[in-house]
């Protein structure tokens, strides 16, 4: 996995914006709670010119729902707005619009390896690649869970948007220094 992650900071350092998508089963629990947290990273970091955010889902079982109620209201208890978001599924446009394509397990992962264009350059692994310190590989489903759960979502993609938010600063350092 590194040596993917390797490749793409090579090819991503000719880029001065990055684009980013957060991909979950149904987009109503952790990919808005993951986007949301990295959207407020991104403006706190003074990025949001340069960061584009979004996030999708795997399966069409919620499409154009708003997010779950419980994500809503922990992630408000953090300071995060997850309101205005309505699930949509993933697209093959996704695969020409963002470089990041970060799902929040292995099975979303398999799901979007094989909706993957042969063209596409980006990196295409698992949100939690970007902080290996956590002992966690997976952000796991809170959907049939009790609200700890949702909490746990919280923890770890507050996490894992900064070891990303790192990493996507890097390619723009490499970026600078190459103009």
């Amino acid at each position: 996995m590194l040596s993917n992650l390797d490749r793409h900071r090579e090819h991503r350092s000719t880029q001065r914006t990055a684009n980013v998508l957060f991909v979950c089963m149904g987009n109503i629990c952790r990919s808005p709670i993951a986007e949301s947290v990295f959207r407020v990273l991104v403006a706190n970091a003074g990025l949001a010119e340069r960061i584009r955010v979004d996030s999708a889902a795997t399966h069409d079982y919620q499409l154009g729902e708003p997010p779950d109620p419980r994500a809503i209201t922990h992630a408000r208890r953090r300071g995060y707005d997850l309101l205005g978001r309505c699930a949509r599924r993933v697209d093959g446009e996704d695969f020409r619009r963002f470089e990041w394509i970060l799902a929040m397990d292995m099975d979303n992962l398999r799901v979007l390896h094989g909706l993957r264009p042969g063209d596409y350059t980006g990196y295409l692994g698992l949100f939690l690649d970007f902080n290996p310190g956590l002992g966690a590989l997976e952000v796991p489903d809170p959907y049939y869970g009790a609200p700890e759960d949702f909490e746990r979502v919280l923890d770890l993609a507050e996490s894992g948007a900064a070891g990303l938010l790192d990493v996507i600063r890097a390619t723009f350092v490499a970026y600078e220094a190459d103009s």
